[in-house]
């Protein structure tokens, strides 16, 4: 179970996210005030933040930079009705992990969260900037990857594929583990989409970077 804050002044959204999360199983806790989520969110008692921007007190931007500014490293998805590409990179270089415009459906926000919420030895959180294995390297902030100086223009799908591919690098996932992990929903047992975003991404990454282990799943080679 994860503790989750949610920073929202649209009541109606704030109480959908948190019924949603806590079916989830997660504890969540939210208020409508920019300056009182930045307390709270400083106060070490949470181990994610949803995040909207247009907020009373404080505003979303502002909250960002106080709390990367003050050294905390806590994970925080963006969630607005802003969503130019100037927001966007705003959020993302200001120090957000994601960023999801609304309208937005429930199941891809919590696959973002599960996502985010990968769990370190010690228990806590983990969050690496930067991945690298098998000569690929992602920023997981400013959401881009590289080969070498070549850049990679990966989808938002893709992206979070090989993410957790490469957070795991080493170890085999299943079909089901990448589809609970990258969809956060479970699609038809016969569904064939985790091969073809394998595919996907073998094309940009090289044929040699995800191995296929028969009857098991895949694994990002190191």
């Amino acid at each position: 179970m994860a503790r989750i804050l949610i920073v929202e002044d649209e009541e109606r959204i704030a109480s959908f996210v948190s019924k949603g999360l806590a079916a989830d199983g997660h504890r969540t806790t939210a208020v409508a005030d920019g300056r009182v989520g930045l307390d709270h969110a400083l106060s070490g008692d949470f181990d994610l933040m949803v995040l909207d921007i247009g907020l009373p007190g404080m505003d979303g931007f502002e909250v960002l930079d106080q709390l990367r500014s003050q050294g905390s490293r806590l994970p925080v998805i963006v969630l607005t009705a802003r969503d130019s590409v100037t927001d966007t990179v705003s959020a993302l270089e200001g120090g957000a992990d994601d960023y999801m415009p609304k309208p937005f459906r429930f199941a891809e926000l919590l696959a973002r969260i599960r996502l985010r919420l990968r769990t370190a030895p010690d228990g806590g959180p983990a969050r690496d900037d930067v991945l690298e294995a098998g000569g690929v390297r992602l920023d997981v902030r400013t959401r881009r990857a590289k080969i070498g100086e070549r850049e990679l223009e990966l989808s938002a799908r893709e992206f979070a594929l090989a993410e957790t591919l490469m957070v795991n690098a080493g170890q085999v996932l299943s079909r089901e583990q990448l589809l609970d992990k990258v969809w956060g929903f479970d699609f038809d047992p016969g569904s064939n989409v985790v091969d073809v975003y394998v595919g996907y991404l073998r094309k940009k990454f090289g044929p040699d970077v995800i191995a296929t282990v028969r009857g098991m799943g895949y694994r990002f080679n190191n």
